[in-house]
């Protein structure tokens, strides 16, 4: 059987079973260099893939494009190929005051707020991370001396629903839900976790996620200190860390030598 895939262009042993997964594909090289003999397999639309060695692992890097249902299209296709451990490594907005620009947010679950992931289980069910990766990204990030925070982010599919709010005929609507989030402790909003973890649930494959915080509107509404930080390397590094630790415990569970 062809194992050819129509959207990310690759067939079986173009990756690896770890996939990091950035939405942006123009930071795919840069994710890339830190593995070892890393080539560029396919780029097609928005899906840019790499594949290299790690601890003598094959290990991809696959980009999703914005938003659910490009994410959910590579995890997909990827499974097929035979990954399995999916980290996505991005950008998020703060939401919770304490959540400052620069540090990074550990994701443990993600509200719903977006249509992809209602295709795959009723909404009633939670999006959350698999445990052992959420594990793994904090002992990754507290090693590597990362300020951090896990918790519940928020997805949703309008990016300016989000950022101009006011300027939407579903306003009050839209500055409801944001509040109740606020109140309920949400740390902050992206695009993607929801769908990646409903489809870890639907599909039986390991997920997470890490976010360098950009920017904190709740902290600029109120005249807090909010200087935007864009570097998104503590994120990427933290991610790395994270997979060497997979596999290192990967191993150990298989009887091979750690």
């Amino acid at each position: 059987m062809n194992s050819y895939q129509y959207h990310l262009h690759m067939q079986k042993g173009d990756v690896g079973r770890y996939v990091l997964l950035p939405g942006d594909p123009g930071r795919c090289e840069q994710i890339a260099s830190f593995l070892e003999d890393a080539r560029l397999v396919s780029c097609n639309r928005e899906y840019k893939t790499y594949t290299g060695a790690l601890l003598g692992e094959k290990v991809s890097v696959t980009s999703t494009g914005i938003g659910g249902p490009s994410t959910a299209i590579a995890v997909e296709e990827l499974v097929k190929l035979g990954a399995d451990t999916f980290i996505r490594v991005g950008t998020c907005g703060g939401m919770h005051e304490q959540v400052v620009p620069g540090t990074l947010v550990i994701a443990n679950g993600a509200i719903r707020a977006e249509g992809t992931s209602a295709e795959y289980l009723p909404i009633e069910f939670p999006a959350v991370a698999d445990h052992q990766v959420v594990c793994t990204l904090e002992q990754a990030a507290a090693a590597l001396g990362r300020k951090y925070h896990i918790g519940v982010v928020q997805c949703k599919d309008s990016y300016y629903g989000q950022h101009d709010p006011e300027r939407q005929p579903v306003s009050e609507y839209l500055q409801y839900r944001w509040n109740a989030w606020l109140r309920g402790g949400c740390l902050a909003s992206e695009m993607e976790s929801a769908a990646l973890f409903i489809l870890g649930s639907s599909l039986r494959v390991r997920t997470g996620t890490v976010l360098l915080v950009c920017a904190n509107q709740e902290r600029w509404k109120r005249g807090i200190e909010d200087e935007s930080f864009h570097d998104t390397a503590p994120a990427i590094e933290t991610a790395w860390e994270a997979v060497k630790l997979l596999i290192q415990r990967d191993r150990t569970e298989l009887g091979g030598v750690q």
